[in-house]
């Protein structure tokens, strides 16, 4: 069993913005703006500043709402997880 989380590949973007608490609007490099499903349901305060660079990941499961995961933002030098993980042992 591996406790560290694998993230699959990555694309990069800039926040536009944060609603409905699991929704978010990112422009990714290519200039595409996407609608991405935010895991992390708390208010994020200090943390949501628009045109941060955010990575972003996506599924190709026909069965999602939403084809892309915001997975991570950067607050100055260092990047800042969404995922909420919880462990039990």
């Amino acid at each position: 069993m591996s406790l560290i989380y694998q993230y699959p590949d990555l694309i990069p973007g800039r926040l536009i913005k944060r609603y409905k608490r699991f929704l978010a609007d990112i422009e990714l490099v290519t200039g595409e703006v996407i609608t991405a499903h935010c895991p992390n349901t708390g208010p994020m305060t200090g943390i949501c500043v628009t045109d941060s660079l955010v990575q972003v990941s996506k599924s190709n499961n026909p069965k999602r709402k939403l084809a892309y995961t915001w997975e991570m933002i950067q607050l100055g030098s260092t990047w800042l997880e969404l995922i909420p993980l919880c462990l039990t042992v």
